[in-house]
């Protein structure tokens, strides 16, 4: 099984006043490109520097940056819900695993009983089996 890897999300940096600007990766570090989440070119992977510098001055990229400067309270708001439901998502995980713990515990139980009841049979049963007695025709 080979290691799926996909390529980096960009993310633009902050300036001083905490406004968002383009500033251009080492594209050195990227190993599989970089999609910008501007939605101007879903499927376009930017595997150089210049290219994705050409992208950056596009007008769709330039209304992307100036969108989320604008919505900086928003995004704020919510990364604060999205950690809330990450942090309910791992107690239902947590608590999932609890009873997939039981279940399994359960079903070790009833296996290991199932195999001594097997061991304890008459050595008149041939295959160690019990045919049901109830059903005669």
């Amino acid at each position: 099984m080979d290691l799926v890897v996909e390529p980096d999300i960009y993310t633009p940096n902050t300036d001083e006043l905490g406004n968002y600007v383009d500033k251009t990766p080492a594209f050195y570090l990227i190993k599989k490109g970089l999609l910008c989440p501007c939605c101007s070119r879903k499927d376009k992977l930017y595997d150089t520097a210049a290219t994705f510098t050409a992208h950056t001055k596009t007008k769709t990229h330039q209304k992307w940056l100036a969108a989320i400067n604008l919505n900086k309270a928003n995004y704020y708001a919510e990364n604060i819900k999205m950690q809330e439901t990450i942090q309910n998502q791992r107690l239902i995980i947590a608590q999932l695993e609890k009873e997939a713990h039981a279940k399994m515990r359960t079903i070790d139980y009833l296996t290991q009983q199932l195999l001594e009841k097997k061991e304890a049979l008459p050595s008149s049963c041939p295959n160690k089996t019990v045919n049901d007695l109830i059903d005669f025709d």
